[in-house]
């Protein structure tokens, strides 16, 4: 059995298994759970400090972490929420040290909406437009939820872009699954109204004609009247 085919299984007793690889000096297990879990991760230090380069720090200095504190995990939890824990415990704190400088209240334990947002793959194609109309709107979407509450985002990415379930959400935010429920519910609602807020004024929009296009138009026009005119004399 290999080392990626034995990381990727998911019972406590194979988190253990690992954990006491790791805690035994193994650097190649931990190597390669933190490639299996580094995508969720950064999503998660991310839609907490919406920053891309803190979120990057943020998961390096939760990493660290976990591999000097590796010896204590007791399986009690899956490693994947424990790791959630730990990246969530540093973006939370580098959040209280701005927060005290700036006199802003952390959102994340509090009962203010956050906003989650549905990931919604779009079918593979080799077209750049479609690629290129692929990348602008998930770049829209990571904008509107930049703008909802931190507690809202977390659930949100949690749930719909990691397909997490409400209790692995509940354990991994220390909330109950009612909150989770609620705070997933309200973010795709504010989402949705925000995104149906942009649709709307882009409807009016569309097939702009102002600026280069219609100088265009006219200038085509007013040299194929001179033409004509030329022609004529």
């Amino acid at each position: 059995m290999t080392n990626s085919t034995y990381l990727s299984s998911t019972p406590n007793d194979d988190d253990l298994s690992i954990a006491a690889r790791i805690a035994a000096g193994d650097q190649s297990a931990f190597e390669l759970v933190m490639r299996q879990h580094n995508r969720r991760l950064y999503r998660l230090a991310r839609v907490t400090l919406g920053d891309d380069a803190e979120a990057e720090d943020a998961l390096q200095e939760a990493y660290l972490s976990a591999y000097r504190s590796i010896s204590r995990f007791r399986g009690h939890a899956t490693l994947s929420t424990w790791l959630s824990r730990l990246v969530l415990n540093e973006c939370l704190g580098r959040l209280r040290r701005v927060n005290r400088r700036q006199n802003i209240i952390p959102m994340v334990n509090s009962d203010t909406a956050d906003i989650e947002r549905d990931a919604m793959p779009l079918p593979d194609s080799a077209s750049p437009d479609r690629a290129l109309a692929r990348a602008e709107m998930r770049a829209l979407i990571e904008r509107k939820l930049d703008t909802l509450p931190g507690s809202l985002r977390m659930v949100f990415v949690l749930r719909s872009v990691e397909e997490m379930s409400v209790d692995e959400t509940a354990q991994c935010l220390g909330i109950p699954e009612a909150t989770v429920r609620s705070r997933h519910f309200r973010a795709k609602s504010l989402l949705r109204e925000s995104l149906a807020q942009d649709i709307d004024l882009a409807e009016r929009e569309l097939f702009e004609f102002a600026g280069a296009r219609c100088d265009r138009i006219v200038q085509n026009v007013i040299a194929r009247i001179a033409r004509n005119e030329d022609s004529r004399r």
